[in-house]
Formats: structure tokens, C-alpha cells, sequence
């Protein structure tokens, strides 16, 4: 090992920033120090009553105990521990508070780094000056702090021993303070850690994320795939005929207007659950149901697209979440029969006091390939949305058809 190599402790930043972490532990520890003096001054005075003073110690034992303990003391050192020590410590769950074990592990970290920053700091107040004192006297300054004291061996008369000694001495606080903030940066995932529970409520916070994205992604896709396929298929019919039919054009305008102001409120509904308000809830707009199918159908025939629509049963006792997503899987099908169907599309819902059944039936131009598409997304949607209610999906070629069956169990709703 070179020189450099054996000094790099001593001039890293990282060093620095652990000895920080150290001192403010030794801060911290302060009122800690001000209460042990204070209750050793009281015992000490015999003239005060014992129980009056053992009654106070209590009191300020349990004091100085509680913060140990609090889930916010836990959060304020892993933030000092990733910021000042530099370990990746996951930040607690908002909302989860700790159990037992996590709170004493975190109690025994608090109380170490309040012990060791204690020590820390007097060591820096008391052994720092002596060191530069020693290194001082060396040339000729302050020399009559030291010219009349021993210190073990040495005497003020020998200024170059010192000097190797204060040298000495700065140079071992360096490594000393190194060698603590390492062996905190190794400490701190065991004792601040995520317990079990803790990493299992992370998890399901991530699984939650990640399944509001996918739906954030279906609700786009699904929504304003269908709102650019029904004004492609309308404005390519208008090209054809802006001669000859300006009242089919007129119309198919109209078409593609309606059509953008419903992908715009859609887009607006997405946006709005990404945006936060001032109480950190999401803002939620209204989302289409199968109220609003009706709608659907018109828009989809506007864009020439022949639909036969039936339904058996009142949309109002569907559960709201069912018939969003029963709507979202009518939309996706409509959108794929007009960009790959061929001839009408037969839509069919029951609406049944236990389940939602769904059934969209078109001819294929070309049945080997089916009406899959580029990437396959708007079906990966639909298996995403039926599995989270935990239904059943059939979709796929029928001989010459094209095929989608969906069934969405629920419990029936009543007004």
C-alpha cells in the first residue's frame, strides 16, 4: 500500500460526511448529558427528598425514551443516513407503522449514535486542540501552554516529540472517525432496515403503482386508439366523396368533432389522475360507462362501421368499476373491428344479477391473421382488465369471425 493510498481515508469526502453524521449524534446527545448532570447534581444535594428526585428521574427517563421510538425518529436517521453516510436505505411506507422489532432496532440505532457522537465530539474538543497545540509550540507559538506540562513521558522541553505526537494525534482522529462512519454505513441496513412487514407493504405500494401505469396506459390506449381510428376511417371517406356528397362530408366532420371532444375528455380524465391537488389526492374526472354505450355505438356507425347493438338488463345496477371496464372492452373491440373487421359487428351484453357478459362477433379480412394488429396491446388490455375482476376471456378467430367473450362477476348493486 502507497501513501496516498493509506492517506486517501483521511482527505475523502466521504470521511467528512460520516464525521458530520457523527458530531450530529453527538448534538443529538446533548439534553441527554444536561439531564445525567443535572439528576447527578440533585442526588448529590442532601437536602432534597430522594422520592421527589427519583419521581423526576422517572419522569425524565421515559422522556428521553419515547423519541427512541417514534416512527418519525426512524425517518429523520434514515434520512441523515442516506444523505451524510451514503447507504441506499429505502424510504418507510407513508401510512405503515412499524412493529416491535423495527422500533427497537431503530431504538438501539438512535441510542448508539448518540453514544458514539458523544464520544466523537469530546474527543475533537478535547484531543483536537491538545494536537494542534503540540504542532503549534514547534514553531514558537503558544509555547507556554505546553512549557510547563507533562504529558506522560514528555515535557514542554521536548517540542519535537510533541510535534510527532500531535501529528499523531490528528491523524489517528482521521482514521478513528473513517473507520466509525464505516462501520455505521455497515450497521445501518441491519438496524434501520425494512422489517418483513415493511418490505411487504413496499412491495404491494409498488404493485399498486404499477398497476395504476397499466391502467393509465389502457385508458389512453383504448380511448384515444378508438378516437383516431374512428376519425381516420371518417375523414378517408370524406376525401373520397368531398365532391360529390358534401352532406356526407358535413357529416363525417361532425363525426370526427364529436369523436375529438370525447378523446379530449378521456385525455383531461387520465391527465387529472396524474395531477395532485393541495391535499395530495388525485383529481378524478368522470370515466365512460356502459351508460354511455349508446354513444359508443353512434360514434362507431358515424364512422361506417355497421353495428348491431342488444342489451338485456339495467347498466345502472352494474358496479361502477365492472361497467367501466365492460365499456373500455366494447370500445377496444369496436376499434379493432373497424381497423381490421370486415362487414357488421354484432355487440350482445347481458346484464345479469351476478356477472356482466359480454359478447363482440365480426368477419375478418383475412381469418389467418385475425384482427390481433401491430403489438397485440389493445388485447393485452383487455386480458389485464378481466383478470383484475377476476373474470373469464375468450378472443380470437371463429371460422371466418372474429370472436370476443367476456365475462365480469360482480355483485349486484341496488339503487
Amino acid at each position: 500500500m502507497n501513501l496516498r493510498a493509506a492517506l486517501a481515508p483521511l482527505v475523502a469526502g466521504t470521511t467528512w460526511r460520516r464525521g458530520v453524521f457523527l458530531l450530529l449524534g453527538g448534538v443529538l446527545a446533548l439534553p441527554y448529558g444536561l439531564l445525567a448532570v443535572t439528576f447527578g447534581q440533585l442526588l448529590a444535594d442532601s437536602e432534597i427528598p430522594r422520592p421527589l428526585v427519583y419521581v423526576l428521574l422517572l419522569i425524565a427517563v421515559l422522556i428521553a425514551v419515547v423519541p427512541l421510538l417514534l416512527d418519525g425518529s426512524r425517518a429523520l436517521e434514515i434520512a441523515a443516513v442516506r444523505r451524510l453516510l451514503g447507504v441506499d436505505l429505502p424510504e418507510p411506507e407513508l401510512g405503515h407503522r412499524g412493529d416491535r422489532e423495527t422500533r427497537l432496532r431503530s431504538a438501539l440505532w438512535i441510542a448508539t449514535h448518540l453514544i458514539v457522537g458523544a464520544v466523537v465530539m469530546i474527543a475533537l474538543f478535547s484531543a483536537l486542540p491538545m494536537a494542534l497545540a503540540f504542532i503549534a509550540q514547534q514553531f514558537g507559538v503558544g509555547t507556554e501552554l505546553t512549557s510547563q506540562e507533562r504529558f506522560g513521558p514528555l515535557d514542554g522541553r521536548d517540542s519535537g516529540w510533541l510535534t510527532v505526537a500531535g501529528v499523531l494525534l490528528l491523524v489517528g482522529l482521521g482514521y478513528v472517525v473513517a473507520g466509525l462512519g464505516a462501520l455505521a454505513g455497515l450497521m445501518a441496513p441491519v438496524l434501520l432496515g425494512p422489517a418483513q412487514a415493511e418490505r411487504i407493504a413496499a412491495l404491494e405500494a409498488r404493485a399498486t403503482r404499477l398497476a395504476e401505469r397499466n391502467r393509465l396506459a389502457r385508458e389512453l390506449h383504448d380511448s384515444i386508439g378508438h378516437a383516431l381510428t374512428v376519425a381516420t376511417l371518417q375523414a378517408g371517406a370524406a376525401r373520397e366523396v368531398l365532391d360529390t356528397d358534401p352532406e356526407f362530408v358535413r357529416r363525417a366532420l361532425t363525426a370526427i368533432e364529436d369523436v375529438g371532444r370525447t378523446a379530449m375528455d378521456d385525455l383531461d380524465h387520465v391527465l387529472g389522475l396524474l395531477r395532485e391537488n393541495g391535499r395530495d389526492r388525485p383529481v378524478v374526472a368522470p370515466q365512460r360507462t356502459l351508460a354511455d354505450l349508446d354513444r359508443l355505438v353512434n360514434d362507431a356507425r358515424a364512422a361506417g362501421l355497421a353495428v348491431h347493438a342488444q342489451r338485456a338488463g339495467d347498466p345502472a345496477r352494474v358496479p361502477a368499476v365492472v361497467s367501466r371496464e365492460g365499456y373500455r372492452i366494447v370500445q377496444e373491440g369496436l376499434t379493432n373491428a373497424a381497423r381490421h373487421g370486415h362487414g357488421p359487428v354484432t355487440v350482445r351484453l347481458d346484464l345479469r344479477s351476478d356477472a356482466l357478459e359480454l359478447e363482440l362477433v365480426n368477419a375478418v379480412r383475412h381469418p389467418e391473421r385475425g384482427q390481433r394488429g401491430r403489438g397485440g396491446r389493445g388485447l393485452d388490455g383487455m386480458r389485464e382488465r378481466v383478470l383484475l375482476l377476476g373474470g373469464r376471456l375468450t378472443v380470437g378467430p371463429d371460422g371466418d369471425r372474429w370472436l370476443i367473450r367476456a365475462r365480469l362477476p360482480y355483485e349486484e348493486t341496488t339503487t
